[in-house]
């Protein structure tokens, strides 16, 4: 080696240290090698240098991305595993990256098969797995994100551990498992909503979440109808004036008590419906009721409401 510049990923060491064959001093660390290098006369002084930085390396990457993360997929409560266990990878080559023989990669293709049937050997692993298949399905036709979905994995673990979920439907569990989790972290999904996606009936899920309450004493926060005013105002047509006003009745009657004990989503279709009186807006108690789900009856009756507690 005649001059540093034939090393990649050259760095001096520390400390003044002399080459022993011609004494100088001008020694390189070259950290691809692992060899201390005399860039003088070449000696090398060391081999097999362990190198203590960073490896920005990813097998779980094709080759050619630009990826330079050390570490895989964090750990998660919605996968029946957490995400701790390893898999075989899909490649066909080995360790120098020559391709496989015919026989050896069939033998690996059984290999992979035997190992993910390991991983759910057990009972609980398999009702985990496919608990969480369905929770994601779920998460992604009501449009929710991760920490709702990482809380519904965490209730229904729970409910498994109490053993509520034997001789009860894995579906209507983790559906009342989500809807518990909506509840908690206050995101505007209805009964009716998770009903429709999970396709069990609404009485069947009410009971199973009435159980996980019960069982687990779990206690909820009280919706606030004033989450539901956008969506409702957006699937009415609504306008953004109104929906202010809407949000400024609902205000006004949380004030007054005028809202307690009522169910959010017509009182905010209530809300907006006077809002669209006071701005002249032509909606009626049809278009409400249709966007909120609830009869024009529960419109009235919370219109009467709003109009007595804010003495209109």
């Amino acid at each position: 080696m005649e001059n540093s510049q034939n090393f990649s990923m050259l760095r001096k060491p520390q400390g003044a240290v002399r080459c022993p064959r011609c004494g100088k001093s001008s020694l390189v660390l070259d950290s691809n090698t692992g060899e201390q290098v005399c860039t003088n006369c070449g000696y090398v002084i060391k081999e097999n240098i362990e190198d203590t930085g960073p490896e920005w390396r990813n097998f779980a990457k094709e080759q050619g991305e630009d990826d330079r993360s050390r570490t895989g997929s964090p750990t998660s409560l919605a996968l029946h595993d957490m995400g701790l266990s390893t898999v075989i990878g899909l490649e066909s080559t080995d360790a120098s990256g020559n391709a496989l023989q015919s026989s050896m990669k069939s033998q690996l293709e059984r290999l992979r098969t035997w190992d993910r049937r390991s991983k759910v050997h057990d009972s609980a692993d398999r009702n985990l797995r496919q608990a969480f298949s369905q929770l994601d399905r779920l998460a992604e036709k009501i449009n929710v994100g991760g920490p709702v979905i990482e809380k519904a994995a965490y209730i229904y673990r729970k409910a498994m551990e109490k053993k509520l979920i034997r001789g009860r439907s894995i579906t209507s569990m983790i559906t009342a498992s989500l809807y518990a989790a909506l509840r908690d972290t206050e995101t505007p999904r209805t009964l009716k909503d998770l009903a429709s996606a999970s396709g069990v009936k609404k009485n069947d899920l009410a009971q199973s979440y009435r159980l996980i309450l019960k069982e687990m004493d779990l206690r909820m926060p009280v919706r606030n109808p004033a989450r539901y005013i956008s969506r409702i105002g957006s699937k009415a047509g609504a306008s953004e004036r109104t929906q202010r006003r809407a949000l400024e009745i609902l205000r006004k009657a949380q004030e007054t008590g005028g809202s307690a004990g009522k169910d959010p989503m017509g009182l905010a279709a209530a809300a907006l419906y006077v809002a669209s009186v006071m701005e002249n807006e032509a909606k009626t108690q049809k278009d409400y009721a249709q966007a909120a789900g609830v009869t024009e009856v529960t419109i009235r009756n919370r219109y009467k409401t709003l109009k007595e507690s804010l003495k209109m």
